[in-house]
């Protein structure tokens, strides 16, 4: 075994070896200009090198054509050469191999962690099965085997109930706990090389920090060589050993990962890290902050919006003693025995003007809250006070007029869009339900919705596979803004964009918030963001809220062990401060799974400075 190098790594950097080797690659679908054009890099044994670039750099087409997936997304390989080391030390050339060496190579010697588990999971097999028959292509025929490990690997990605999750459908997890799945169904074979596309976007801090060092671990024991893709930047310092940076399918710099950070060369590389939100920066300030970002052509600061950060006023919303649960075991006869508390007692206040952020873990009930809070789920219990009005017991004419004022902005945007309706009739979509106005008003009003996001009028007309990430994104927020609504619920609204694109869109939604004097449930594991955004935090956990108070009270004096771990967690963007030198922060998986009509016996909330309240239970 190689010793490790200044990065912490345990790679050997003068070897010949390697795992992957692309050279000169250029990817095109269907006839249209390059997609991906001259692309060169090598994965060594036990190395890491991190692909960082915006939306559409060509990251995730370079990966798809490693995997020699291409051919099913349109796209073909028009030059340039895909060299895979197998495990008994055989090379393929992924571009000429046939199907059936593709289908024997991919899962044993490379695995892929794709970016969208949805798409990427059977929706009729279980995710324990569909794990399961990994293993099995791995050469594990014993049953008795399979379902231990199967077990197992759910357990090493901090997934609670492991034997229990491993017998559900992708569609009964939350959205991080299927990527923690996808990542358990890709170490299953223990990989020579692993593919992690965009790996850790859907999970929270602590549990991506465990799952970086899951990874270091097996490199650790098996020499894995990993190429990682993400638009995390802390990420890339946390686990990188060399860094490529693309943009508009061209590789722009290249480096060892000290380098890339301390004295980048490229504009567009140092646009990219100044995007970066650094824990702590607002230290000892009472409101949000605007990003300040540089241009990616220039390397100059664009200039922040000049609209002043927002003061909350009264009381917008008030939740009260908010409870949901689901079923999640039935005796043979249909009888539930055993549920899932999403929300447990769950209270907060938003006021006119304020952004409160829910942040934890997936699977705490963040999205659950969310929609609770707009009913698009109903509440076993509690109550919604809308500037004093209950909204549970609204039904008919009335809930709908209420609906007016509280709209969502959705996790994936692609996926809240129809694929088959232009941009501006879905943006113009509760105009047409909820008012008179004629299609010319309509259209005039969308209009003037895309300028205030920050899109050309001239967009409307097209689809939205037409539009990066960050501009169907941006769609989104002018379809929320349709109704001029008083509440919005942005539910991990920048989880899935590259760094430089969450930051214009976390501006946006503060100068809107300014403008329009709106109100945010901003559901977030972003930290760094979310010290940004908001002026009050709420953590969450398991279903209860262990910590609420203003940003500074959350950020400077965390009282409760969970926030205080949620923050040790963060990644820091610079590579000499990685986790190998300080505490990872493990933590024991809390589980909401009880017996159906049994409650554990919680204390209430403490208030321990004017303000801030903490669970006295740890």
């Amino acid at each position: 075994m190689a010793t490790s190098n200044e990065t912490g790594s345990r790679f050997d950097p003068q070897s010949p070896a390697f795992l992957l080797d692309l050279k000169n690659l250029q990817v095109a679908f269907s006839g249209a200009a390059p997609a991906v054009r001259n692309v060169s890099l090598t994965v060594r044994p036990g190395e890491t090198i991190a692909l960082v670039g915006e939306s559409g750099s060509g990251k995730s087409v370079t990966s798809l054509a490693v995997m020699g997936l291409l051919e099913a997304e349109g796209g073909k390989v028009e030059a340039g050469e895909i060299l895979l080391r197998t495990k008994e030390g055989a090379v393929v050339d992924m571009r000429s191999a046939s199907e059936k060496t593709r289908r024997t190579v991919r899962g044993r010697d490379v695995a892929m962690i794709f970016q969208e588990p949805m798409r990427s999971l059977n929706p009729v097999m279980t995710v324990g099965e569909q794990i399961a028959e990994a293993l099995r292509k791995d050469g594990m025929n014993d049953a008795e085997r399979v379902r231990a490990e199967t077990v197992a690997l759910l357990e090493r990605v901090k997934i609670p109930d492991a034997a229990l999750c491993a017998k559900r459908y992708p569609h009964m997890l939350s959205g991080g706990m299927r990527q923690r799945v996808m990542i358990a169904m890709a170490l299953a074979a223990r990989p020579s090389l692993l593919i992690a596309d965009e790996p850790t976007t859907a999970l929270d801090v602590t549990v991506q920090a465990e799952i970086l060092a899951l990874i270091r671990s097996l490199q650790e024991e098996t020499g894995m060589g990993v190429l990682f893709i993400t638009h995390d930047m802390g990420v890339v310092a946390e686990i990188a050993d060399r860094v490529v940076v693309m943009r508009s399918g061209e590789v722009l710099e290249t480096g060892e990962v000290n380098e890339i950070f301390r004295a980048p060369q490229n504009a567009y590389t140092r646009a990219l890290l100044s995007a970066v939100p650094v824990l702590g920066d607002l230290r000892g300030e009472e409101k949000p902050r605007y990003f300040r970002l540089l241009s990616a052509e220039t390397g100059r600061t664009v200039t922040p919006p000049a609209a002043e950060i927002s003061t909350p006023g009264d009381a917008l919303v008030a939740v009260r003693g908010l409870m949901k649960a689901f079923p999640a075991r039935r005796r043979f006869w249909g009888r539930v025995t055993h549920e899932v508390c999403a929300c447990d007692d769950v209270s907060f206040t938003i006021r006119k003007g304020e952004t409160l952020a829910l942040v934890g873990e997936s699977g705490c009930g963040k999205s659950t809250t969310g929609r609770l809070l707009l009913r698009l789920l109903e509440a076993d219990a509690g109550e919604i006070l809308f500037e004093g009005r209950s909204i549970r017991s609204l039904e008919g004419a009335a809930l709908r007029e209420m609906r007016r004022s509280m709209q969502m902005i959705f996790q994936d945007p692609y996926a809240s869009l129809d694929p088959r309706m232009t941009v501006g009739r879905a943006v113009g979509e509760p105009l047409r339900l909820f008012t008179n106005l004629t299609s010319r008003e309509i259209d005039r009003q969308v209009a003037e919705l895309f300028e205030r996001v920050g899109l050309r009028a001239d967009m409307t007309n097209r689809y939205p596979f037409e539009f990066s990430g960050g501009q169907r994104q941006r769609i989104s927020i002018a379809r929320a803004l349709a109704l001029k609504p008083r509440l919005i619920v942005a539910d991990e609204s920048v989880a899935a964009l590259d760094v430089s694109i969450r930051a214009q869109i976390a501006n946006l939604l503060m100068r809107l918030q300014s403008e329009l004097g709106l109100s945010y449930l901003f559901i977030s594991h972003d930290m760094g963001v979310v010290e940004r955004i908001s002026h009050r935090v709420a953590v969450m956990r398991a279903g209860r809220i262990v910590e609420t108070g203003s940003r500074r009270d959350v950020f400077e004096r965390p009282r409760h062990e969970y926030t205080k771990r949620l923050l040790a967690a963060v990644p820091v963007a610079d590579p000499s401060r990685r986790r190998e030198k300080r505490d990872a922060g493990a933590h024991e998986v809390v589980t909401p799974l009880r017996p159906v009509g049994s409650r554990p016996n919680v204390p209430p909330m403490v208030e321990v400075e004017p303000g801030h309240w903490v669970s006295p239970a740890a």
